[in-house]
């Protein structure tokens, strides 16, 4: 959405499109701003097939021989759609979706939009190298997966790096602040408590066992109270954690009275105000860690893991606390945010200058538009 309304602002006479597998939210949002939508839905086998989790063998190849067979229509049928839109470019923005991009018309040149490091994935490390012929260009959303792409993909596709951006008006200190204690089911507190959050989807990775782990040390030193902000998304089989997996965590840690759960929140930035502190604890190497640059924008203290990619960005202890994406790290970095309001208010002021300086998404814009024109004109 964020790339959408900025193309549109700087080139609003250029027609956009866009093809999703499923309806929701963001349809709704694109056709707002009078995009094109089309929603060609994935069949049941390729929704729930990813390697991100996924080891060699068996397992996996009987469910990429399950998906494979709905994918080749699947892959017709998008090839009609574009034949039908008939673009200058096509922009895919998912593994799944620069595996099927060989359904694009072959006049019509391919970007690869990559948000993953490739290199960590069994099965795409070894199937898009196969079919970089079809991709004209790539871009990364830091430099980390950008050397990740190259190496990988053998220096044979032009690699980009374009960070993320964010809309800065959305994601600003000042504005509506939301109620977690009302979402999540819990008492009010008082002002004195300090308030932490960790703002994630539920992938197995986004390292909420480390975050409940961290704040049930955190508990017997400081008044807190904690919120899980974030729901399922994925139809990937094996791809996330349920919210009963995290009730369970934290009834087993004794963490009922510190901790809420609120779900899926709409307006993540009305959630970031109402925290003083926002937690991102991946615990794999994370290819940007966009909640990192949301919540630096909102002028929140952060507690990022060393091995974001928005890290590139920041100064550690100026702009973020970096931690280590383990228990004890987690916990150190807690204590020392925790008890010290200075060092929030300072690291919050910080953030939100240096957000303005790297994640502003009219730069994310400009610099996609200028591969888009590079890339068309690379193929006239």
């Amino acid at each position: 959405m964020d790339l959408l309304a900025v193309v549109r602002q700087f080139e609003p006479s250029w027609r956009l499109h866009v093809i999703v597998p499923a309806d929701g939210p963001l349809p709704v949002r694109a056709r707002n701003l009078g995009v094109d939508v089309r929603v060609l839905p994935f069949p049941a086998s390729l929704a729930r097939v990813g390697d991100a989790r996924a080891r060699l063998g068996w397992p996996i190849a009987w469910r990429l021989t399950a998906a494979a067979f709905p994918a080749v229509p699947y892959a017709r049928a998008l090839g009609r759609c574009l034949e039908d839109i008939r673009p200058d470019l096509v922009h895919s923005n998912g593994i799944k979706t620069h595996v099927l991009s060989i359904g694009a018309p072959r006049r019509v040149p391919v970007l690869w939009h990559l948000h993953d490091y490739i290199s960590t994935r069994p099965v795409s490390r070894l199937l898009l190298p196969l079919l970089r012929t079809r991709c004209t260009a790539a871009v990364a959303n830091s430099s980390a997966v950008a050397a990740d792409a190259e190496r990988t993909l053998g220096g044979a596709v032009p690699v980009h790096c374009v960070p993320n951006g964010i809309d800065l008006d959305e994601f600003c200190p000042p504005g509506a602040s939301l109620d977690l204690d009302a979402v999540s089911g819990l008492p009010p507190v008082g002002p004195d408590v300090v308030r932490i959050g960790l703002i994630a989807t539920l992938a197995f990775w986004k390292g909420h066992d480390v975050f409940l782990r961290a704040l049930r040390a955190l508990s017997r030193h400081a008044m807190f109270r904690a919120y899980v902000i974030g729901g399922p998304m994925y139809d990937t089989a094996g791809s996330q954690v349920s919210l009963d997996d995290v009730r369970r965590t934290i009834a087993e840690l004794g963490l009922e009275r510190h901790v809420g759960l609120t779900g899926f929140v709409d307006r993540p930035a009305t959630a970031m105000r109402a925290l003083d502190v926002v937690v991102h604890a991946s615990t794999r190497p994370e290819p940007f860690g966009l909640v990192v640059a949301e919540a630096m924008a909102c002028g929140r203290a952060v507690i990022a893991s060393r091995q974001s990619g928005a890290a590139e960005f920041v100064r550690d202890g100026d702009d973020v606390i970096l931690s280590e994406s383990n228990v004890e790290d987690l916990t150190r970095s807690l204590r020392r945010v925790v008890a010290d309001a200075d060092l929030r208010a300072r690291l919050g002021g910080h953030a939100r200058a240096t957000a303005l300086k790297y994640f502003d998404r009219q730069r994310m814009g400009g610099e996609i538009i200028s591969v888009y024109r590079d890339v068309v004109r690379a193929n006239t």
